[in-house]
């Protein structure tokens, strides 16, 4: 791609000139150390610098002590020593090119009383935000006036620290809880008409502007639309942003909606299986009413789109930010001519639901992400290539071993038994809500294509198939296969969620779906089963539906699951499953609290318990290695050399990964292909 590609192309905020239109707009995922952008959280931002990037953006980051983070570690710019760390990433962001920026904000209610200082959060009107459930302190005016120097303290620090600009959060937090009706029901100088409401926000600003001076840039990342029929609307939102240029505001990063529950977050980050871009013409209105530079980022996941919305006028930077969590090299690989080459982002919201559940994020098919000291991007090539490698199963993690392995410059081949490559993900993307997941699978058959790996499908490979290859090194990636061996009874009258999503089985009647395992899994079996016209019960034992499903998924099952009138049923175990006197199924369950039983006549009973490993091939093979199947954790944890050596007899390195080790996810498989294949 020439340097004539309207992304590519260089782009003006004052004084500051971006070398082009790629920004990877402000997000949190959590990297800090004690609230402090240490290394890993510098070399995440230096990479996607290394990668093109025009501008990165640093994360929400909080500007007083009663904004604690409420999830994960975020920045803290109350504290003075955040300068230095500041400066040391600045300075080897804009050593590769790139600008760095970063969000200032003040959480408002969307936090808790009982973190932190454990001072009591605040809003303007003392309502609760669902998704924390804190009931807030109404701000008094020296809590106002307070937080009003901090931020200008805040913005103070960041251009100490050698950032290029902040921009300044105003969707959810406190600054835009002063601006909508929501969650501002003041009748004082701070609240009461359109006007008042904009009083806390125009003083922050005018704060700012007076510690930083007028040439610093200063954005906004705004809901210009609430979306909510008690929120702003357009017409309010646009106008509260021009008086917010006046008082000194430099760009605008558009959002549209709001993200105080579950519902709302979903639409403003949309997960897979949604439109692209939803609001990408939205973004383009905005845009056609100001005269400051405006970006927008939402699902904008491929170039064709990015580029569309450049091309077209209706942004003038476009924010690709989980895209290039998948690949921080996305520019450089545009620039060079190999878009075709860029892993894509499929959308899964892996980097946000992890960040929830485990407390920092990470990339579903890109374990570098986040690891960028021990994992590399870019694969180096080995020392010592030419490895005769064996991997058996082509699902996500012997497909990553295979790339891995072959960009090392070791010779490679894969055996799958099924027709098809991707294991369980090609099953996984026969729900509509999922099928973006088949795009890990495709970026790494055309990778293994170019590596010129020899993929070979419809072969079952045994023990005699794999010996006959005479490997250096083989790994088994066969994954595993659905357990039902957890029933004291009948487990041979259930059906698996396998069999729902191949649809090898169309259950219909009254069905009871049993999920102890709380993932996407019994969840797609669910709801494909109740569209087909089937009365559905969905039972757990968790205390809440689907647990591992984050905030950002969960709310179009749950939707679903009211307009198909599935029922669900909390706390409840299945224990066995037997043939009823009039021939239908007899489902037997325990409470799992108070211990009462209850049975469910039923016509069809599903399970959703997991995988067990499929390691018949991997333990006849295992006396034929050297190492015996045996692995050395340091060094796999710290991507070294694997060298065991406890059979003198031995032919070949033996190793397993993802499922066929023990039932996990897609993201872990691809993890251990990383860490070990990386090492060879």
């Amino acid at each position: 791609m020439s340097q004539t590609d309207p992304l590519l192309e260089p782009f003006q905020i004052k004084h500051l000139t971006l070398r082009n239109r790629i920004v990877s707009t402000s997000h949190e995922p959590a990297y800090g150390e004690q609230g402090m952008p240490k290394d890993r959280y510098r070399l995440y931002h230096v990479e996607k610098a290394k990668g093109g990037c025009g501008l990165t953006m640093i994360g929400t980051s909080m500007v007083s002590r009663d904004s604690p983070s409420s999830f994960g570690s975020n920045l803290i710019l109350h504290r003075p020593e955040i300068v230095d760390w500041l400066r040391r990433l600045t300075d080897d962001v804009h050593a590769e090119g790139a600008a760095v920026m970063l969000q200032i904000t003040h959480l408002g209610r969307r936090t808790s009383h009982y973190t932190g200082d454990w001072l009591p959060a605040l809003s303007p009107s003392p309502f609760p935000e669902p998704f924390h459930r804190a009931v807030p302190k109404t701000a008094e005016d020296w809590d106002l006036e307070r937080i009003i120097a901090d931020y200008a303290a805040a913005a103070l620090r960041c251009q100490q620290g050698g950032l290029d600009g902040i921009e300044i959060e105003s969707y959810g937090h406190l600054f835009d809880g002063f601006l909508s009706p929501i969650t501002n029901q003041r009748d004082d100088r701070w609240g009461g008409d359109p006007e008042r409401r904009l009083e806390f926000p125009r003083r922050v600003v005018r704060a700012i502007r007076d510690k930083v001076g007028p040439d610093f840039i200063v954005g906004l990342r705004a809901a210009v639309d609430e979306d909510h029929i008690d929120g702003i609307n357009e017409q309010e939102g646009l106008s509260a942003v021009k008086a917010l240029v006046n008082e000194g505001i430099d760009f605008l990063s558009v959002i549209k909606g709001t993200i105080f529950d579950d519902k709302g977050l979903a639409q403003v980050i949309p997960p897979m299986g949604t439109p692209s871009a939803p609001f990408l013409d939205f973004a383009g209105r905005i845009k056609q009413g100001l005269a400051i530079p405006v970006m927008h980022a939402a699902r904008i996941a491929d170039v064709a789109t990015a580029r569309h919305a450049v091309t077209n006028g209706l942004l003038d930077l476009v924010g690709m930010t989980r895209a290039q969590m998948a690949d921080p090299h996305l520019v450089n690989k545009i620039a060079s001519g190999n878009e075709h080459r860029i892993r894509p982002c499929v959308g899964a919201t892996y980097c946000l639901d992890a960040l929830h559940r485990t407390g920092d994020s990470k990339c579903i098919h890109n374990a570098s992400t986040g690891r960028e000291a021990t994992v590399p991007h870019v694969t180096p090539r080995s020392a010592q290539p030419g490895l005769r490698v064996v991997v058996v199963g082509a699902g996500p993690g012997g497909l990553e071993a295979a790339r891995v392995l072959a960009e090392r410059g070791h010779r490679v081949t894969v055996m799958e038994a099924n027709s098809v490559p991707g294991g369980q993900l090609v099953i996984a993307a026969r729900s509509d809500r999922r099928r973006d997941l088949i795009g890990i699978v495709d970026w790494r058959v055309s990778e293994l294509e170019i590596l010129r790996v020899d993929l070979r499908c419809g072969v079952y490979a045994e023990a005699a198939e794999v010996l006959a290859e005479n490997p250096d090194v083989v790994v088994i990636a066969t994954g595993g296969l659905p357990n039902s061996d957890f029933l004291a009874e009948g487990a041979a009258l259930t059906i698996d969620t396998w069999d729902i999503m191949t649809g090898t089985t169309k259950p219909a009647g009254e069905v009871l779906v049993f999920d102890d395992q709380g993932g996407h899994q019994g969840l797609d079996a669910t709801e494909t089963i109740a569209r087909s016209g089937a009365s559905v019960e969905y039972i757990t034992p968790n205390r809440v539906i689907a647990p591992e499903v984050g905030p950002l998924t969960s709310p179009g099952y749950l939707a679903s699951f009211d307009e198909l009138g599935v029922s669900v049923t909390l706390s409840w175990r299945l224990m066995k499953v037997t043939r009823s006197e009039n021939g239908r199924l007899a489902a037997h369950l325990t409470n799992e609290y108070s211990g009462r039983t209850a049975i469910r006549i039923v016509d069809h009973v599903i399970t959703e318990h997991g995988t067990l490993p499929n390691d018949a091939l991997y333990f006849d093979l295992v006396q034929h290695s050297t190492n015996l199947g045996e692995v050395d954790y340091e060094a796999f944890i710290n991507v070294r050399s694997q060298t065991l050596s406890r059979n003198p007899d031995g032919k070949f390195s033996l190793f397993r990964i993802g499922d066929a080790v023990a039932s996990r996810n897609v993201h872990a498989a691809i993890y251990d292909a990383a860490r070990l294949c990386t090492a060879m």
